[in-house]
């Protein structure tokens, strides 16, 4: 890694084969990982996830990290995120930290969002098999 770039976790539609990786298509695909067990996981309408750190009763959401560039992620992530998205730093299951796009604010019961905090993640609640973008 460089001096200008950072570790950029994505969990849904920025992953490999998602409508919004193209916005990642010059920086490098680190891996497959996990965050660290310390959030929860929300569909907004299934048109999008939100990650949402928690003190308790947090899990390991899978996702992807890619090393992108400032620029990168200036100019061709960050403009095409939701507006009830804000970047962050997490946790990564391996103690790593990386940014993150996550929730504005926790979605409350009865909002906009549901919690599909499940094993598999955004794939996996859209009902597409692991792998399979």
């Amino acid at each position: 890694m460089s001096h200008d770039t950072v570790l950029m976790f994505v969990n849904g539609q920025a992953m490999s084969g998602g409508p919004l990786n193209d916005a990642l298509a010059s920086a490098r695909f680190v891996g497959p990982v996990r965050t660290a067990p310390g959030y929860r996981f929300f569909s907004f309408g299934d048109v999008f996830p939100g990650l949402a750190p928690v003190r308790d009763g947090g899990w390991s959401v899978p996702g992807e990290v890619y090393e992108v560039t400032y620029a990168e992620l200036r100019d061709k992530l960050l403009p095409r995120e939701p507006a009830e998205l804000e970047l962050s730093v997490i946790e990564l299951e391996d103690g790593r930290g990386a940014l993150s796009m996550v929730c504005r604010s926790y979605p409350g019961s009865g909002g906009q969002a549901r919690e599909i905090t499940a094993p598999g993640g955004w794939r996996e609640h859209l009902g597409e098999p692991a792998g399979s973008r």
